[in-house]
């Protein structure tokens, strides 16, 4: 699958780091290092803007690395991308540890997974099939 992108920022476009990664890493876009304390959030730009096809979005999940050995999440994870936004995808930090945490420019931040997804219709019942 293509799918078209501006890369407003100096990093490198995501890509998959090996053959079987379902997510490929954002870098953060920023001009000076960014330090988030305990319990802090930061927005961090990726400077990245996506046109999905439709029928798929783009979730937006933690990096195991950075959540084991630092404390960092993503606060709404994951964070879902609709295939008719075209804004700045940006990564919302949480720093869960007791120290400070310094985002440093091009730092791997997050993952991004791309997934086909469905629409449904609701149909009301008064009963639900036994499982």
């Amino acid at each position: 699958m293509i799918i078209k992108v501006i890369n407003k920022s100096d990093n490198v476009l995501p890509s998959y780091e090996t053959l079987h990664a379902a997510g490929m890493d954002l870098r953060a876009f920023i001009d000076a290092p960014v330090t988030i304390k305990p319990l802090e959030r930061k927005l961090i730009s990726t400077g990245l803007y996506i046109e999905l096809p439709e029928g798929f979005e783009a979730q937006i999940r933690p990096r195991s690395g950075l959540a084991f050995k630092h404390g960092i999440g993503i606060v709404n994870s994951p964070g879902t991308i609709d295939a008719d936004y075209r804004g700045e995808i940006k990564v919302l930090l949480v720093n869960l540890s007791d120290q400070d945490f310094v985002v440093n420019k091009a730092e791997r931040i997050a993952q991004m997974v791309v997934a086909r997804h469905e629409r449904v219709r609701w149909q009301e019942v008064e009963v639900l099939n036994e499982t």
